[in-house]
């Protein structure tokens, strides 16, 4: 909910921001002026321009960029922190098939949706790329009560017409095209800040047929594209076999025509990636979204992200709850790093660790910048912000703001967001 209609005003605190190099700008004492939605600037010394602009002085508390959680399972939220003795496939019929089902009932979908966008509200998460599942009614709903946040959101009605379960399925090819293309239609009529994202849950639930339809719908609306690449090893020789014409898992997507290019593309996890693949992935632009904590609890493995840094490709973080256990991007951020390490020391010394700087580029910037000028505070970029008070970690001496960012990662637990914004308007968030 937007509480804040100002258009033109500053805040005071202690400012921190990554840069285009990976770096990271730490402002004490500091000032963010926000003009029409945009950030104008950061000074250490307010301009006289400015100083007509009414001033929220936040104190000590820390004031960061809006993070971007590139990849969520918004219906699978009721079933977090369940089944994590599993691996992927197991536990996709085991949980997700059966949890995902029951969205069919849109009193349930409203109730288990409300308290998703409840709780991702009040995490530091600003934008995100949400999948929902094969029901238009319940996908719209998730939809409107985004809409009412404030936050800034892709949203994708899943496809899925093989391999499901029986009441989790769609009866054909024709029937997923049709629900899907009335669904983009109603979502862009009805949203603003709300977007429809083509969302295939990955190919060996998608269908030949139904994945050159949904390229026929891309190229009608021109949306971007969701789904999963290169997870889990049992996965990877199962999309083999379904299409047997592909020469590794982004392929099978590219022979489609959905593997990114001219439209925004985010494929999560691609833990298994092999060179062929990492070279069409940089060529076409698509978004790797990053999502350690599934990764371990899945048993799936751990993406070379220090490899596919040196690549230049694109990265950011996902949450991906529910094999994620929650929506904290921060915890996701000390997960990154955590994971790094075990690549370094188990799979290649080459490859050094993430470091928080790494990481918070990649919570804010580098996911952010799927949605454009978005995870930074240089000027031009939207005014998402996140003010956070860690006043409740306890130290004995003064910390920089640097050592306050990374003890942020490890006490997630411990911080309370005070203050939220998205495109410079405030959100209504309740206190936790």
């Amino acid at each position: 909910m937007i509480t804040n209609k100002q258009s033109n005003f500053i805040l005071k605190g202690q400012i921190i921001y990554s840069k285009p190099d990976w770096s990271v700008s730490y402002n004490e004492n500091a000032y963010i002026v926000c003009e029409e939605g945009k950030v104008e600037g950061v000074y250490e010394n307010l301009p006289d321009a400015f100083k007509a602009y009414p001033i929220i002085d936040c104190k000590e508390q820390l004031i960061i960029p809006g993070m971007s959680d590139l990849h969520v399972h918004a219906p699978q939220y009721p079933f977090r922190g369940l089944g994590m003795d599993l691996e992927l496939l197991e536990w996709l019929n085991n949980h997700t098939f059966p949890e995902e089902a029951k969205y069919q009932d849109i009193t349930y979908a409203h109730k288990a949706y409300s308290i998703f966008v409840d709780d991702l509200l009040y995490s530091t998460t600003t934008r995100a790329c949400i999948f929902a599942t094969i029901h238009p009614e319940a996908t719209l709903d998730l939809m409107s009560q985004l809409e009412a946040s404030g936050l800034y959101t892709y949203v994708g009605k899943v496809n899925m017409d093989r391999n499901g379960s029986p009441r989790l399925q769609e009866e054909s090819a024709a029937a997923s095209y049709k629900a899907t293309r009335e669904w983009i239609i109603s979502a862009n009529k009805s949203f603003k800040h709300t977007l429809p994202m083509l969302t295939p849950r990955f190919i060996p639930t998608c269908s030949d047929e139904l994945m050159n339809k949904l390229h026929t719908l891309q190229t009608e609306f021109n949306l971007p594209l969701q789904s999963h690449l290169s997870e889990n090893l049992s996965e990877i020789n199962w999309v083999k076999q379904l299409v047997p014409t592909s020469k590794f898992y982004g392929d099978a997507y590219h022979q489609f025509g959905l593997f990114g290019g001219e439209v925004p593309t985010v494929m999560a996890h691609c833990i298994y990636s092999p060179e062929e693949e990492i070279k069409l992935m940089k060529q076409n632009n698509v978004y790797i979204a990053h999502c350690p904590e599934s990764n371990t609890n899945l048993s799936s493995g751990i993406a070379p992200i220090r490899k596919y840094m040196e690549e230049g490709l694109n990265i950011g973080l996902g949450s991906d709850v529910a094999a994620g256990t929650g929506l904290s991007l921060l915890k996701s951020m000390a997960m990154a790093i955590q994971v790094s390490k075990l690549y370094y020391c188990l799979v290649d010394q080459d490859k050094k660790p993430l470091t928080t700087e790494e990481v918070f580029y990649l919570a804010t910037l580098g996911g952010g910048s799927f949605f454009g000028k978005v995870g930074s505070f240089m000027p031009g970029y939207a005014f998402d912000v996140v003010v956070i008070d860690d006043s409740a970690i306890k130290a004995p001496r003064s910390l920089s703001l640097k050592e306050r960012l990374e003890r942020i990662l490890y006490y997630s637990d411990q911080v309370q967001i005070t203050e939220k914004y998205v495109d410079g308007q405030k959100l209504k968030i309740a206190s936790k």
